[in-house]
């Protein structure tokens, strides 16, 4: 089913049947373009004088039961225990999930609260007047920091696959086109890496797996930041998040022509996100001097996801300038992305 075939169905046939169960008669339903890869359809429902909310429905058959009954279980978790991130409502017959079949197709509903202010990008990257940015760097640590805080005591139910369930070799050869061995090698010489790392309580637990301010809104009278989008979730590193974070940082900088600024600028940067982080959890030194590898398991990430679109748009692989320059920081062992070496351009940020 394409995407567009499903909207048609949620629009035509599904959005009364899902109105009923979260009793959203009466708010304004409407579609939300979705972001690259998108999974989902997601609506956002407004009516006056209530919160707004966030609908979701699922109708890939990319992930089971099981999955969205974890994902939802963690975030409710993370809710009723302080953690700054948008709450499951519950349908009318008190379900986090709702699971409705229609003409011999599954779709996985959900509802969220909506997140109090708006992202970065929809404030065009301006941060709260008279405030230092800092102040930003400093909070998305803080946020993080307690909710990797309250995942080494999470004990699920319902449990999220684990990273290494879906990053191990066979996928690898599986996904990756075999006219790439070399990156193909490198991927998984990174994998066993990965794998001998400390996976204590301290270091690895329920991570976000996509941390970055595309998932969370800023409330810009006051700083708030509150986390959604949990969707790629999974048991994993806590330094995986953080290295996510090092590398949303490079937007602030990436246009930057003289390296050493641009490494001076995200040694502060990091710095910073890092004492936000400690004032809410503790995170061990070894892992942090492991930062380039998790920097890679972001690039490898990526890399994965470029080909799995492709494989399920059923679209031949190809390369573009983007994914060229990502296999070349793997296949030529060039460490944090690329941003300190000549082979970056400042006029074409992380392209060949």
């Amino acid at each position: 089913m394409t995407r567009n075939e499903a909207i048609k169905i949620c629009d035509e046939f599904l959005r009364s049947t899902i109105s009923t169960l979260y009793g959203l008669e009466d708010y304004q339903i409407e579609l939300i373009s979705p972001h690259e890869g998108g999974r989902n359809i997601v609506y956002i429902c407004e009516k006056e004088g209530s919160k707004s909310k966030i609908l979701r429905i699922s109708y890939l058959n990319d992930r089971h039961l099981e999955d969205y009954l974890g994902e939802l279980e963690y975030i409710r978790y993370l809710f009723n225990h302080g953690g700054s991130v948008s709450n499951v409502i519950s349908s009318l017959n008190g379900n986090t999930l709702e699971k409705i079949s229609y003409n011999g197709h599954t779709f996985f509903v959900s509802l969220f609260e909506k997140a109090i202010g708006k992202k970065l990008v929809e404030n065009h990257y301006q941060y709260r007047e008279g405030v230092e940015i800092t102040e930003y760097y400093y909070n998305v640590g803080k946020v993080l920091g307690k909710l990797h805080q309250l995942s080494k005591d999470y004990t699920p139910v319902h449990s999220r696959y684990n990273f290494f369930d879906k990053y191990h070799e066979n996928y690898i050869d599986e996904l990756i086109p075999d006219n790439l061995p070399l990156l193909k090698t490198k991927m998984k010489e990174l994998i066993k890496k990965l794998r001998s790392f400390n996976r204590s309580k301290a270091n690895f637990g329920m991570i976000h797996f996509d941390y970055n301010d595309g998932n969370y809104s800023i409330d810009f009278d006051n700083g708030q930041i509150t986390v959604y989008d949990f969707d790629n979730s999974c048991f994993g590193h806590y330094m995986y998040d953080l290295a996510d974070l090092w590398t949303q940082g490079v937007g602030w900088i990436q246009f930057d022509p003289d390296p050493k600024k641009r490494r001076e600028f995200m040694k502060d940067y990091f710095t910073i996100i890092l004492d936000g982080y400690r004032s809410e959890t503790e995170i061990d030194d070894n892992m942090l001097n492991q930062l380039p590898v998790f920097i890679n398991a972001t690039i490898m990430e990526n890399i994965v996801d470029r080909y799995e679109v492709m494989k399920n748009n059923e679209i031949d692989p190809v390369c573009d300038e983007e994914l060229m320059y990502l296999i070349k920081c793997l296949e030529d062992d060039i460490p944090y992305k690329g941003f300190f070496h000549d082979m970056y351009s400042s006029d074409a940020p992380f392209e060949m």
